[in-house]
């Protein structure tokens, strides 16, 4: 199981989940973040961490976010990590 950035990320782009995350597995795109699925050991430290409730287990997305489980996995690969020092956005 991992964890999963959603669209409410989009333009805001928080950095709180990032500074919990103890395998460095966010990744930053220009607008928001994605977790890699390969690096998430599940440890959950992020959700609660996201103040705009962005982050689900894969197993609990909503239907209006599910298309952002496939958009994590394709985009982690090729986004920098996230190193938690990026101003937020919106």
């Amino acid at each position: 199981m991992t964890h999963v950035v959603t669209s409410a990320c989009v333009d805001h782009k928080y950095q709180d989940c990032v500074a919990v995350c103890p395998v460095e597995a966010f990744r930053e795109a220009e607008t928001y973040l994605v977790i890699d699925p390969d690096e998430c050991i599940d440890c959950a430290a992020c959700v609660t961490e996201c103040p705009v409730e962005a982050i689900f287990a894969d197993s609990d997305i909503p239907d209006e976010f599910e298309e952002w489980l496939e958009r994590n996995e394709d985009e982690a690969p090729d986004l920098p990590i996230a190193e938690g020092d990026s101003p937020v956005l919106g």
